[in-house]
């Protein structure tokens, strides 16, 4: 305790750029969680409700399905069939851009991890150098006390521990994050293959009856 105290005392400077990393990280994993949180939905119970509506050829209840749903995957679901209702042949394109506007959504602030995660260690190490720079000036003006170098040595440390700290847990977090951002991208993908699947069907059964009437 007396070490980290003495370090804080001499290094505050070159500790305080990652003491700021250590709120931003805190504060984008707080924030980042209560948004997954807010939007997570079991797409296998969604899935078989949109697939009955959509035989049926209900797309009233289609939307009214999403609507229930909510969140993001709700909110890209009523996209969805509002594009399946006006615009089928262009429906993949624009179904794409929805999907893309949610992900750019989903991922927002990430990035603050991923450089803070690639920055902190750096961080750390500059503050290492620098004491280590000090303790070596101490010694020269001092003369040779083994105790002050040890104590400089070990203050010196502190910095790099901090930044690898910080780094550690922006950069586990930062994967947890992009894990859930990739979980959404799959359960897009299966809203548009449903879609997808009825729009062929369709196109199908036009073919067909051109065939008959011929």
């Amino acid at each position: 305790m007396e070490l980290l105290l003495h370090s804080l005392k001499l290094d505050w400077p070159v500790l305080t750029p990652i003491f700021i990393c250590s709120i931003l990280v805190l504060a984008v994993v707080i924030k980042k969680i209560s948004v997954y949180k807010r939007n997570k939905r079991d797409i296998n119970k969604l899935i078989p409700k949109l697939q009955r509506a959509l035989m049926a050829n209900d797309l009233t209840r289609a939307h009214e399905i999403a609507e229930e749903c909510g969140g993001v995957i709700g909110q890209v679901t009523q996209e969805a069939v509002r594009i399946f209702k006006e615009q089928k042949n262009g429906f993949s394109r624009s179904f794409d851009i929805v999907s893309a506007l949610a992900i750019r959504k989903m991922e927002s602030l990430l990035t603050i991890l991923g450089t803070i995660g690639g920055v902190a260690p750096f961080l750390g190490l500059f503050g290492t150098v620098v004491r280590i720079l000090y303790t070596f000036q101490d010694l020269a003006v001092q003369g040779n006390q083994s105790a002050a170098v040890a104590m400089g040595i070990a203050s010196a440390l502190i910095a790099t521990a901090f930044g690898l700290g910080v780094a550690i847990v922006a950069v586990i977090f930062y994967n947890s994050f992009q894990s859930v951002v990739k979980h959404y991208e799959n359960d897009f993908q299966l809203i548009k293959m449903l879609f997808l699947s009825f729009i062929d069907s369709k196109d199908e059964d036009v073919t067909l009856t051109s065939k008959n009437t011929i």
